[in-house]
């Protein structure tokens, strides 16, 4: 076994496509497993308490203890090991994307399951697919820590780790693909695209293989009805936007209110935990995953159980019990409780429609576009909205109206909300993700090339006193805080000191520096680095090492980034100029000359305007070192510079004439 890991580990060390391929194929394996364990730990948590229930013989009143339980213990947890561990997830994953170069810590994971577990199997509302693709983006982020692999094949082995999840948990490989694109990375770039198809397609498999179908959630195939039914689908649509858009700011509500004092910290999952019990002793079917209530739905067994406006309140109580669970501190997602809103509000708008003469074949068809028109109002994700219930369901028919749905329910949803549930966390932290992937200058510089030393860190028990002496005396408005180990522990800055009242000798720097800083590692792109200060309004940020992320290496600053575009400029000149050389050396009568400029010759030294060059010749540019000048009348010729010059054949001879040592006009 160490021998298999150990070759594993030497062909993931290597950066060639094969060994690309193998890491996306062992991403998926693992993807698979971590999947399995979650399913399985939450149904086993499940199965306790069911029993639990049933030797207590409480009925559903047994959820006013569980759920604040389960809520505790993912509280504890979180409180225990760090930010990450409750929540969702994906938002997470979009912030290590985006400002921390893919990097997502290994430690959380074990958290991440027992907190989901707990939160879901107690009775908690919500899904196991955010903490799933924020399992699967850390078991990506980890595989890349072990190969030498660039900064952007990271990128994708992380969304591929999110995305396998997402699809393994559905068994439906091509939606997670798509929500890794569209979500996770949103690019549709082809770059991306091999890791994320080959793990979302083995995780599925493996999951597969591990559990079966039975944890799973499956649909029959469905039945579209006549034409004249795309009407009523369309109506729909606008309903389920309406739903869609009362969760969004529910979970705006969620994240802005606050619990006073001292119920803000240990009593808060307590609160918030017997709330959501008290709403599920009433509606039982607002709680857990919603899975084996949403797969009645989408066969509609018990129709006679339900009425329209029955169905109607479970969406509603739905939504709040999801965002209360995951306010109070739970680890739960946003998506399943997405699709049990939106296959709740699309069965009763088919009961509604039945009752008013309305021509309806089949209730679970409505239920399955309900969930299309939902999810992608709250996710901004069309293509996986589609694909997804496509995938559950398993035939062609339903392909026009989840088209209609989702692309109505993406325009309305921008139209009334701009931001999504994943996106709407960081909009109100003031944070805005980076979306633009297109090639510019600065994509051409690494962080390595125009990186600083680092001149001076500071110690969390030092006194911002101390810090600001510290400031004066480099001029730097923020540095680094280390601890005696070396490892980064946060950054202060001259902001920082002012919001804490000044440079007091009795307050410590960890007191007032911001933990947790954002960083870059020396091999991503200076676009990226810009990006990330961009999207945080910093001025500055600590350069990583590629596998210890807590040891600072180098300081990108502003400064930095005015270095990185003078060596783009001038890489980008010297193409630009041998582009330009390669076309006009092909027409009659003229050639290009380079030639360098040698000790003790006339250039040497020498203004342009001063030299006599040859007659009907073009001084086309001077290249100093890396840098590549257009040259003026003005520009000093210095030793060893590349003069380039266009001109008749004839002036060859003459140019190293003026730039050979003087007596020797021969090439060397």
């Amino acid at each position: 076994m160490h021998r298999a890991l150990g070759t594993l580990r030497t062909l993931l060390s290597k950066r060639g496509t094969t060994a690309f391929l193998i890491a996306s194929i062992a991403l998926g394996v693992l993807v698979g497993i971590g999947t399995s364990v979650l399913t399985v730990s939450i149904e086993v948590v499940e199965r306790f308490t069911s029993a639990v229930g049933d030797r207590l013989s409480w009925g559903s009143w047994l959820f006013v203890i569980a759920v604040p339980l389960g809520m505790f213990v993912a509280y504890w947890l979180n409180d225990r090991f760090g930010p990450g561990v409750s929540g969702g997830g994906v938002t997470r994953v979009m912030i290590g994307m985006s400002l921390h170069g893919g990097y997502l810590p290994t430690r959380l994971l074990f958290p991440k399951v027992l907190a989901s577990a707990f939160t879901l199997g107690t009775g908690g509302s919500g899904g196991a697919e955010g903490p799933i693709a924020y399992i699967g983006a850390s078991l990506g982020s980890t595989l890349s820590r072990y190969t030498n692999f660039d900064h952007d094949r990271i990128r994708s082995l992380v969304a591929a780790g999110a995305g396998a999840g997402i699809g393994a948990v559905f068994n439906a490989p091509i939606a997670g693909m798509l929500f890794a694109m569209e979500v996770i990375l949103g690019s549709f770039a082809i770059r991306h695209l091999n890791a994320v198809v080959i793990a979302s397609v083995v995780a599925a498999v493996t999951t597969h293989l591990m559990i079966g179908e039975e944890l799973l959630l499956t649909s029959p195939p469905q039945r579209a009805g006549e034409p004249a039914e795309l009407l009523l689908f369309v109506l729909l649509a606008v309903v389920a936007v309406g739903f869609g858009l009362i969760y969004l700011k529910a979970i705006d509500l969620g994240i802005r209110r606050t619990v006073p004092p001292p119920f803000d910290r240990w009593m808060k999952p307590i609160l918030y935990g017997v709330t959501v019990g008290l709403i599920g002793v009433a509606f039982p079917e607002s709680l857990g995953t919603g899975r084996e209530f949403l797969s009645g739905l989408l066969t509609f067994e018990n129709a006679g159980s339900y009425v329209w406006w029955t169905l109607a309140l479970i969406a509603f109580f739905k939504i709040v019990t999801s965002v209360l669970t995951r306010a109070g501190g739970g680890s739960a997602g946003t998506f399943m409780p997405a699709l049990v809103v939106g296959g709740t509000v699309g069965a009763s708008f088919a009961l509604v429609a039945q009752s008013l003469g309305a021509s309806v074949i089949d209730v679970g068809a409505y239920a399955v576009v309900g969930m299309a028109a939902v999810f992608a109002t709250v996710a901004r994700a069309p293509l996986t909205s589609v694909i997804i219930v496509f995938e559950l369901t398993g035939n062609y028919e339903l392909i026009l109206p989840l088209m209609l749905g989702a692309a109505l329910a993406t325009f309305l949803g921008d139209r009334f909300h701009k931001a999504s549930a994943y996106t709407l966390p960081l909009k109100i932290k003031g944070i805005q993700l980076p979306t633009n992937e297109d090639i510019d200058l600065l994509d051409t510089v690494t962080v390595q090339e125009v990186m600083k030393e680092v001149d001076g860190v500071l110690r969390p028990w030092q006194s911002l006193a101390d810090a600001a002496e510290f400031f004066d005396t480099t001029g730097h408005h923020g540095a680094p805080v280390v601890n005696d180990e070396g490892e980064l522990k946060g950054m202060l800055t001259l902001s920082d000191i002012a919001e804490a009242g000044g440079p007091h000798r009795d307050i410590a720097i960890a007191d007032a520096m911001s933990t947790n800083p954002i960083t870059i590692t020396p091999s991503a792109a200076v676009s990226e680095a810009l990006a990330r200060m961009a999207s945080m309004g910093f001025g500055r940020m600590p350069v990583v090492d590629e596998l210890h992320r807590k040891h600072v290496i180098g300081m990108f600053r502003r400064e930095s980034v005015v270095s990185a575009y003078e060596h783009a400029l001038s890489m980008a000149k010297g193409r630009e100029l041998y582009r330009e050389r390669n076309r006009i050396r092909a027409l009659p009568g003229a050639d290009f000359f380079v030639v360098e400029v040698k000790r003790e010759s006339d250039a040497a030294n020498s203004e342009v305007a001063s030299l006599d060059w040859p007659a009907g010749t073009v001084l086309v540019s001077v290249q100093r070192s890396t840098a590549v000048l257009v040259p003026s009348g003005n520009t000093v010729l210095r030793v060893g510079d590349t003069v380039t010059a266009f001109g008749p054949p004839e002036a060859h001879e003459q140019l190293l004439a003026l730039t050979q040592p003087r007596g020797n006009s021969t090439v060397e």
